[in-house]
């Protein structure tokens, strides 16, 4: 993930003040120095870095802080709170025209990922009840048009185009016919180029005269480093850009550049694309992400996750049979399928709080789950609700049919009795007492 390299160093500055009963000026300014540096390890420009460490320092040897109970606590609450300042300070939404579709214009390099976020945002769009549409201004990229079609008919989204016209007339036509068939979104996929060119600015310019779009989002790329920060500045110079999109956070990134580019051009990160698939998209905010950088997990954003991605209506189901004791190997498929729809057992352990760093101990194999999945689909449906029957010839008829051992069929059976003694150790109380609504991280020991 994103910052991985950058929490393990503001972590290791932290341990070392945290050892100190007291903090003098210089105990700070040693750990700050430390604090610039993981910053410029991450990618993040050396002005940026220096301004933040030196507001940090500024306020951490004042009194208040020298003199508390906790000085250490003080100083990374302190980091924490200039983190997220420098990252936007609060979420700034989407903006929504009053009268008409609003018109959002993506820019960005090439490969930077605006095609497929194009299709993320207006997913999340629809998910919330509005009614988007795309439109292909990319006409210069082989297969850019196609490459639209496909992710807008995945995401259920229309899609506007007219071949190789130019952008001008088809982002014309597009808000047109948005406004005509009732579309509240219009998004510009616009073209992009291996790297700035005067060119491709003049074209952009044209675009945004003739379309006036309510919001220019600038699509970045995590992994591209300082090249980020050029890019944002060139386009913020030449069209004015009212935010960004960070794509590829879930990379072995630096991240750094990120920060750089919100810092440069003064403009909000909006949305952050957390994976390949169209529905890896998170809305931005920079408090979530300031305590993830530090370790402190993100509970909000994996309960929005879960919100989002689980079945309601079986997660009542679910909770009924664990109230009465009814899980059987059935309600485990349907968890697995759930955690799946989330992002993976890892994703969902990082957003806890102080399990960033425990899992860099921890190899979670997400394989684990399909050979789970795999033992129990063997089974008869009469094995699934009554694993009790299970007994030696039947396993070696699971284990045929589902190309495994003996032996991955016991742990099977002995993970699940496990949970089942979980189950009733949350939900021991009877009545009135409401549980998670979905597995426990220890239920996966082992895996």
């Amino acid at each position: 993930m994103a910052f991985e390299g950058l929490s393990d160093r503001l972590e290791g500055a932290f341990k070392r003040l945290r050892s100190k009963g007291s903090l003098t000026e210089k105990d700070v300014r040693d750990a700050m120095r430390e604090v610039r540096m993981a910053l410029l390890e991450a990618d993040v420009n050396f002005k940026v870095a220096k301004d933040f460490t030196n507001k940090v320092t500024e306020r951490a040897i004042g009194q208040a802080v020298m003199e508390s109970l906790t000085p250490a606590q003080m100083v990374v609450k302190i980091v924490n709170e200039e983190l997220v300042e420098l990252m936007g300070g609060v979420r700034t939404k989407l903006t929504q025209a009053q009268n008409g579709p609003t018109v959002v214009m993506m820019c960005g390099l090439q490969g930077a990922g605006k095609t497929t976020h194009c299709a993320k945002i207006a997913l999340h769009l629809k998910n919330q009840g509005h009614r988007p549409l795309l439109a292909a201004c990319d006409i210069y990229r082989p297969a850019a048009i196609q490459q639209l079609q496909v992710v807008g008919e995945k995401v259920g989204v229309p899609v506007f185009e007219m071949g190789q016209t130019s952008p001008v007339e088809i982002a014309k036509h597009a808000i047109r016919q948005a406004r005509d068939n009732g579309n509240d979104y219009v998004f510009l996929d616009t073209a992009g180029r291996l790297h700035i060119d005067e060119a491709l600015m003049q074209e952009l310019r044209d675009v945004k005269q003739a379309a006036r779009p309510h919001e220019i989002l600038l699509v970045i790329d995590a992994m591209t480093g300082q090249d980020a920060v050029n890019a944002a500045s060139a386009f913020h110079e030449a069209l004015g850009i009212d935010g960004l999109v960070l794509t590829k956070t879930d990379s072995d990134t630096r991240g750094g550049a990120a920060l750089s580019a919100r810092a440069v051009t003064g403009q909000p990160i909006k949305f952050v694309g957390t994976g390949e698939k169209l529905g890896d998209l998170d809305v931005f905010h920079p408090e979530r992400m300031a305590q993830r950088i530090l370790g402190m997990g993100d509970v909000m954003s994996l309960i929005e996750k879960a919100e989002t991605m689980l079945d309601e209506k079986k997660a009542a189901e679910m909770e009924k049979r664990l109230l009465e004791n009814k899980f059987d190997l059935n309600d485990l498929l349907d968890q697995f399928a759930q955690i799946r729809k989330m992002g993976g057992m890892k994703d969902i352990l990082a957003m806890l709080p102080g399990m960033g760093k425990q899992l860099k101990d921890i190899d979670i194999d997400e394989r684990q789950f399909d050979k789970m999945q795999a033992l129990i689909l063997s089974m008869t449906p009469e094995e699934r609700a009554k694993p009790d029957i299970i007994n030696p010839s039947r396993k070696r008829r699971i284990a045929a049919g589902s190309g495994q051992q003996v032996e991955d069929v016991n742990k099977l059976l002995a993970q699940y009795r496990n949970m089942q003694k979980m189950m009733k150790q949350m939900h021991g109380g009877g009545k009135g007492k409401r549980g998670m609504r979905g597995l426990p991280p220890d239920m996966f020991r082992g895996l």
